[in-house]
């Protein structure tokens, strides 16, 4: 706000001293009663007060009696001089009260140009508290007024603003004092109105505004940008889906695709795809609602009924489009985007062509685990399934069976879910794809464990496009809970089955607000099954994501203080905070209850409430409000809960995270400590950060086994896509994965981390990356839901599976407007080395070992040569008697041999070794010839 308060004031330039060495004479005249001397000693004072303000200080009472005395001609300057004192005593409340005070004097010292730093400062202090008072004035309208001498300041800054052209400056000061009126003017004056109004676009999300007003801004900005001289409907829509008003994104898109031209067509598709890579299903359903439906071919007896109407009747029908038309042609073809079926389809295709996930790295692994270690197989089979997430290729799975197999009970839940990260997004095939693992209609169970984690990798498979499966889910859901399938008295097996179909629902139906699924979910959860419960409870706050829903808020918030278990209340805990999730202010009376509650698992949902609540907003209430906990409570959990929530809310700007965890990734806490690795890691993954990468790399040696953990998981988040030539780092934290995995002596935990986040840097293979906001700027929701829930493997390892969610392919598709890829050519004007693949790992080969010559003690020797009547006079040597079946007097013949030939050998060896350093001179500057072109061509579609 300084920087844009001030934005018609050049930075000053140091004044000189003048020669007064003293305003003792000056001071001494404000105590005669003539106030013409008065009135002398304070224009001079004024102008020597920046050079003798300490002087001045101890006569201020004095000067401020003037002010005060009504009859004193030159109160102003009293005032104006008081406030330069204040100023320089850095009481700058008292010196912008003083400001105020001068009236013109101060004001004509900000419109002279001869700018001071007095000026540059005060300026920036009205600017504050006139923001300050209208925010007062808009919260609560009972408020004092606002100071008029305050609002004449900034409306003449306003003036200068938009005659001198700084535009962005006073955008900027009109959305924090919420002025609409002069927002709108600003646009209006620009000689760059759509520039303008994008920079206003993403200033009203990055600026930390509440949300009710950003709404009345994203109005304001849909009307200016349909009026602009080509109007911005891509932006328009965009708006409109912040303002969650699907029905006028239908209108738009109808519009578009009604128009003869061929440009706004391929715009429509092109504004549907954008929506799509928000993933707000349920804002994408409404607009699909919205549109016409496509016409139906007729039936043959409507078609001959059709053929014999009278002509009233056929005028009639011709209004309407016929099936084949070419309007309800574009509709289906909008509605299919819409339904991101195409985005789904296309993403497949892309991701299976193009895997480059090197099964060496994980065979490396297997081989370097121990096998009874249950924890690290299971990290195992969880990386297998990060570093093939969406490519379909479960080869390393078929290969493995036996190994794979050593899982058991809960392990086996999880290895099975992972074939749902492994086959994310086959939604015409899923039933298909795992029906060798789903229960059996006739309710004979070979594995609930296996069963229950096939149904929660439905959910993986759909999440957030769950129309066609949810119907099943539901009624496997309905089956088992009625006690179908399950055994006499078998809870365990009741409670896998429970909680797989309550994760796998949840996820398919995120974010739908659909009552029937919540009750469903409600009648599990008050079974009061640990496990189930818990499930069941994130499954809520999934199905109710963001809609702050009152009746599932009070339900759940009651239901965990009646609850003796800990994972349904922690389960209750994280779905109470998506429930609220993107609401902002809404969720404070929430975030106020669960942050005072007694219970730290709900002080600990509290934390991740304002995550959600508040993620990608920067608020600064919301970040001071965690850093306070990180430092203040009483549980080690809420406090690394509080840290880790940092980088939920700044995921947008990742620069200002390792700033802001800097001081407590050197707590003495060890809990806080992991907090600060994995919100770093949140708010700066895909982005290769170096900042991030200084900090976290110095805790992989931490020395608490977790600390290590989060840190090579946040390292990974990090650096995810990145390879040597862009981040020279890469090479040596990929090694430093390996040797923690190969250390017998290394503890599981790190190992654990070790493994996963060897995964993550080669996720989806290698095509994917972590992304929690859109291209655009936008909130991404699945991304960072299952950021927030990933973040619960400290629990229970299955949550980890929820990481899925944030991969998102990095690819480059070009379509026709038949939605079809044509055969085309990118030209990136890069180095094609600074987005290639990372090498694949060399397989090292053992060398074959040599032949030993056999070694004899010299008595040996001796007794050889007297029986061939030789002397030997050197026999207290060392000698070698057998090479090949020669003894000891023909080897020595050969060695004189060799001697005698040395110096020719030598001269040879002279001539090949410069023959060989002439070729490769020869080969050096060829290679110098061929250097890498700076830019590369890439064939549709492109990584």
């Amino acid at each position: 706000t300084p920087v844009m308060a001030t934005a018609a004031i050049a930075i000053p330039s140091v004044a000189t001293t003048p020669a007064l060495s003293s305003c003792r004479p000056l001071i001494a005249l404000l105590d005669e009663n003539d106030n013409a001397l008065k009135q002398f000693a304070l224009e001079k004072l004024d102008g020597l007060v920046d050079f003798h303000w300490a002087e001045v200080a101890d006569h201020i009472e004095h000067i401020e009696q003037l002010y005060e005395d009504d009859k004193f001609p030159s109160r102003s300057l009293a005032a104006l001089v008081a406030s330069k004192v204040h100023y320089h005593l850095e009481q700058y409340a008292e010196s912008l009260s003083y400001a105020l005070g001068a009236g013109n004097l101060f004001t004509d010292q900000i419109t002279s140009g001869k700018a001071s730093q007095y000026i540059f400062t005060i300026m920036s202090k009205v600017v504050d508290k006139y923001i300050e008072e209208r925010n007062s004035l808009e919260s609560s309208p009972d408020a004092s007024p606002i100071d008029t001498r305050l609002e004449s300041i900034v409306e003449s800054m306003f003036t200068r603003s938009i005659q001198e052209g700084n535009i962005k400056q006073a955008v900027g000061i009109a959305l924090e004092s919420r002025r609409l009126d002069k927002l709108q003017e600003c646009i209006a004056a620009s000689s760059d109105r759509p520039g303008s109004l994008l920079y206003t676009l993403e200033a009203c999300q990055d600026l930390g505004m509440s949300r009710s007003f950003r709404n009345k801004v994203l109005e304001v900005l849909v009307d200016l940008f349909r009026k602009l001289q080509v109007p911005d409907f891509q932006h328009v829509c965009q708006c409109l889906m912040l303002l969650e008003d699907g029905k006028a994104v239908a209108a738009v898109l109808d519009d578009l695709i009604k128009s003869s031209n061929e440009t706004d067509e391929l715009l429509a598709y092109q504004i549907a795809f954008d929506l799509c890579e928000s993933d707000l299903q349920h804002f994408l359903a409404i607009v699909r609602q919205n549109l016409p439906e496509p016409a139906a071919p007729a039936p043959p007896a409507e078609a001959e009924a059709a053929a014999g109407a009278d002509q009233e009747m056929k005028e009639a029908s011709s209004d309407s489009n016929p099936p084949d038309s070419p309007y309800t042609s574009k509709l289906k073809k909008l509605k299919t985007i819409l339904s991101g079926e195409t985005l789904i389809d296309i993403h497949l295709e892309f991701l299976f062509h193009r895997n480059k996930a090197d099964k060496i790295i994980l065979g490396n692994i297997k081989s370097a685990l121990e096998m009874r270690n249950s924890v690290t197989h299971q990290a195992t089979v969880f990386a297998n399934a990060v570093m093939h997430s969406g490519t379909t290729v479960d080869s390393f799975v078929a290969e493995n069976l036996d190994w794979l197999k050593k899982a058991t009970n809960w392990a086996k839940f999880s290895a099975t879910a992972c074939l749902g990260m492994i086959f994310k997004g086959c939604v015409k095939s899923s039933l298909d794809r795992m029906k060798e693992y789903l229960p059996k209609p006739t309710g004979i169970s070979a594995s609930p464990f296996s069963e229950g984690g096939a149904l929660y990798a439905l959910g993986l498979i759909h999440a957030n496009h769950g129309e066609k499966i949810i119907r099943y889910l539901s009624d496997s859901l309905r089956r088992e809970n009625s006690g179908a399938g399950a055994g006499a008295g078998d809870v365990t097996h009741h409670e896998a089955l429970q909680h797989g179909g309550c994760l796998g629902l949840g996820l398919a139906a995120m974010a739908t607000a659909n009552q029937e699924l919540y009750d469903q979910l409600k009648e599990i959860l008050f079974q009061d099954q640990a496990v189930a419960g818990e499930g069941a409870g994130l499954a809520m706050g999934l199905v109710m994501l963001g809609t702050a829903s009152e009746n599932a808020i009070d339900e759940m918030f009651t239901y965990a203080h009646e609850t003796q278990h800990e994972k349904i209340i922690r389960g209750l805990a994280i779905g109470l905070a998506l429930v609220m999730y993107g609401r902002e202010e809404g969720a404070d009376s929430l975030i106020e209850q669960l942050t005072r509650d007694k219970d730290p698992v709900l002080r600990y949902g509290g934390m991740y409430t304002i995550g959600m609540a508040y993620a990608g907003t920067g608020n600064n209430s919301a970040i001071r409000r965690l850093l306070h906990v990180a430092v203040s409570d009483v549980s080690d959990d809420v406090r690394r809960a509080a840290v880790t929530c940092l980088g939920f809310v700044l995921l947008k700007l990742p620069e200002q995270c390792p700033r802001v965890v800097s001081l407590l990734a050197e707590s003495y806490n060890p809990h806080v400590r992991y907090g600060a690795t994995l919100a770093v890691g949140i708010a700066c993954a895909g982005t290769g950060l170096q900042e991030a990468i200084d900090l976290l790399e110095p805790m992989t040696k931490d020395a608490t086994d977790y600390v290590r953990q989060g840190a090579m998981l946040g390292l990974s988040m990090v650096l995810i896509q990145e390879n040597d030539v862009r981040t020279p780092k890469v090479k040596d934290v990929r090694n430093h994965f390996e040797s923690v995995i190969k250390d017998k002596h290394e503890d599981v935990m790190a190992k654990y981390g070790a493994i996963v986040a060897s995964s993550i840097l080669d996720a989806g293979g290698r095509n994917v990356t972590i992304s929690l906001t859109t291209k655009a700027g936008h909130k991404r929701m699945s991304g960072i839901v299952g950021m927030a829930v990933f973040c619960q493997y400290w629990y229970w390892f299955p949550m980890g599976h929820f990481i899925s969610l944030t991969f998102t392919p990095t690819c480059l598709i070009g379509l026709n407007k038949d939605l079809k890829m044509p055969v085309t050519d990118f030209l990136s004007q890069t180095k094609p080395s600074l987005f290639d693949y990372p090498p694949p790992t060399e397989i090292k080969t053992k060398q074959a070992p040599t032949k030993v010559a056999t070694a004899i003690l010299s008595t040996t020797a001796k007794t050889e040569a007297r029986k061939k009547g030789k002397k030997e006079d050197e026999g207290d040597k060392m000698e070698i008697i057998k090479e090949d079946g020669k003894d000891a007097a023909e080897v020595a013949d050969a060695k004189a041999a060799e001697s005698k030939g040395a110096d020719k050998a030598g001269d040879g060896k002279e001539e090949t070794a410069k023959k060989e350093g002439e070729e490769a001179e020869g080969e050096k500057k060829d290679s110098d010839k061929k250097k890498e072109p700076s830019s590369t061509t890439l064939a549709n579609p492109a990584r």
